[in-house]
């Protein structure tokens, strides 16, 4: 994304909110690697979000980061993931969703929430491409 055609926020407020919001997401989104039912990649993508409309140096961090950036600008860029990465996804989403539905004592509706819930955002990821 051309970070000079982005409005970025001109409160002094709205901008530190953002950026702190930026942060947080981005907090949750490193603990989502190592927690399964934490997406990284939206909390990633909302972190860059959040900090191309607050701050340019925090924004080109994040997408020139070694880890993060690639799939970061693959997805803003290209609508694109590596395909393992979409395997592994859909697998471990399946995986989550599957044992939440049979272990969680909750209703049918959110059961059936959840299971709607996973089958959007997996026609979502079988529909970007493979980088």
């Amino acid at each position: 994304m051309e970070i000079n055609k982005v409005k970025r926020v001109k409160s002094n407020l709205l901008r530190v909110s953002l950026i702190l919001l930026g942060i947080i997401s981005l907090g949750l989104g490193v603990l989502g690697i190592f927690l399964p039912l934490l997406p990284t990649t939206p909390l990633m993508l909302l972190s860059a979000f959040l900090f191309i409309r607050s701050s340019g140096r925090l924004y080109r961090w994040l997408i020139n980061h070694r880890l993060f950036g690639k799939y970061i600008h693959d997805y803003i860029e290209q609508r694109s993931i590596p395909r393992r990465v979409k395997w592994f996804t859909l697998g471990l989403l399946w995986a989550s969703i599957l044992t939440s539905v049979a272990t969680l004592n909750v209703g049918n509706v959110i059961r059936l929430m959840l299971l709607l819930i996973a089958v959007g955002v997996t026609l979502h990821v079988v529909k970007l491409r493979n980088s």
